[in-house]
């Protein structure tokens, strides 16, 4: 009876620390994407240069970030497969929590001119390479700690605190929105999201500190001994890779399009004011969180594959429509509202089984790295570079339907992935 209390007291605690480094970290993006018209102007107004200009530039800054992330897959990625998990995972936290506080000490182009938007992609590209250490390992810790049969509940605590992080960034950017005159949130009220990383990290590298290592990673390190490690197959690993990244590129895509740079696509595209256009972010980002752990725990029962495939087809079918109502003039609020509920939810439920669906794809001695590069390498080609590839193709093209063209060609390829993935893979132990 003890050993079952101390043992569910590892996972709840595994759970915690887990999960609140991704919360620090996607909090932070969030911040940045929501406040993207705010720091286009603070940093990126280069002379003789139009908005829509500055907020590309912007945006290219958000997607350099997003590139550095599969480097940190590997580089953290390698240690976290041959040192452990918590080390690892204490370390990113630490750099992360650093690197985004940072951001907010940053003088403004008129203080320091050019060198200001240089020091913040600087500060993003330090920010990239420390999330891409995250990933991976918060995920290996959930699901090498998850008991038999609910590895898509507790991969699906990953996405969930991912939501939050979305969830608080968006709250944090429209109280201040709403507290601050539009002068002082341009002026310095923007820093402050940025600075309350700080306190944040604090709580969380006390958590990672106290908690242990996995044991799927102990088992293997006890099996090993101190015989030469068993060499994963290098083409096998990045074959897997490849496969990964084809079956969550529409969760990339989607999840970053209407969790993310919506706000700022109604505001650019559709001209609607930023209060509401940020209400309209944090309804996503609830319809997000709403569907994740039931999605995850439902996968726990009829399979990754079924779950992601139902998904992945509606935002294919659903993607264009629910545009044209947001684009609609005679939409109300409430209406526009509902629509992103309704795509927020389609992503949650991609976003639930997502990381147990990653991690059954590699062994142990490899999953830190193997998921965390799929996971970083989708992210910065259809996340990161979402926000520049649709405001510079609406600018090239005036055609403001582009969102949707570009979730439904992800969607089609996702499709055709995941319907590889083996019916019974949920059923399996971790290797």
């Amino acid at each position: 009876m003890q050993q079952h209390a101390a043992t569910t007291s590892a996972h709840k605690r595994a759970l915690i620390a887990g999960s609140i480094g991704n919360f620090i970290e996607w909090y932070e993006f969030a911040v940045y994407g929501f406040l993207a018209t705010v720091i286009a102007q603070n940093f990126f107004r280069l002379e003789g240069e139009g908005e829509l200009t500055s907020l590309i530039l912007t945006y290219a800054s958000f997607a350099v970030a997003f590139f550095f992330r599969p480097l940190g897959a590997v580089v953290f990625g390698r240690m976290g497969d041959r040192i452990g998990r918590k080390p690892t995972l204490i370390v990113v936290l630490v750099c992360m929590t650093l690197a985004t506080a940072a951001i907010g000490l940053v003088p403004v182009y008129a203080s320091i001119g050019v060198a200001a938007p240089l020091i913040v992609t600087g500060l993003r590209i330090l920010q990239g390479l420390f999330a891409g250490g995250e990933y991976g390992g918060a995920v290996s810790l959930m699901t090498e700690f998850a008991p038999r049969g609910k590895r898509g509940l507790y991969g699906a605590w990953q996405s969930f605190t991912v939501a939050l992080g979305l969830l608080a960034g968006a709250g944090i950017v429209a109280l201040l929105s709403v507290l601050l005159s539009p002068e002082a949130l341009y002026d310095w009220g923007w820093r402050i999201p940025f600075f309350i990383a700080l306190p944040m990290g604090g709580v969380a590298l006390w958590l990672r500190v106290s908690m242990e290592e996995t044991p799927g990673f102990v088992r293997q390190q006890q099996q090993t001994g101190h015989a030469a490690p068993v060499k994963a197959s290098t083409g096998a690993t990045i074959k897997n890779i490849l496969v990964a990244i084809g079956r969550v590129m529409v969760w990339s895509a989607a999840g970053y399009t209407y969790l993310v740079i919506m706000p700022t696509y109604l505001q650019s595209a559709l001209h609607t004011g930023f209060n509401q256009a940020l209400l309209i972010a944090v309804i996503s980002n609830i319809g997000f969180a709403l569907t994740i752990i039931p999605a995850g725990m439902l996968s726990d029962r009829i399979g990754r594959r079924t779950v992601m495939v139902v998904a992945s087809c509606l935002l294919l079918i659903l993607a264009l429509p629910l545009l044209k109502v947001l684009q609609a003039e005679s939409a109300t609020l409430a209406i526009k509202a509902l629509v992103v509920l309704i795509a927020g939810g389609l992503v949650g439920i991609l976003a639930g089984p997502g990381p147990a669906m990653l991690s059954e794809m590699f062994p142990t001695r490899v999953r830190y790295t193997g998921l965390g590069l799929a996971y970083s390498l989708s992210n910065a080609l259809f996340s990161g570079c979402a926000g520049l590839i649709i405001t510079g193709l609406i600018k090239q093209t005036g055609n403001v339907d582009i969102p949707a063209f570009y979730v439904m060609a992800t969607a089609i390829v996702s499709i055709a992935a995941l319907m590889t993935l083996n019916k019974n893979d949920h059923l399996k132990d971790l290797e």
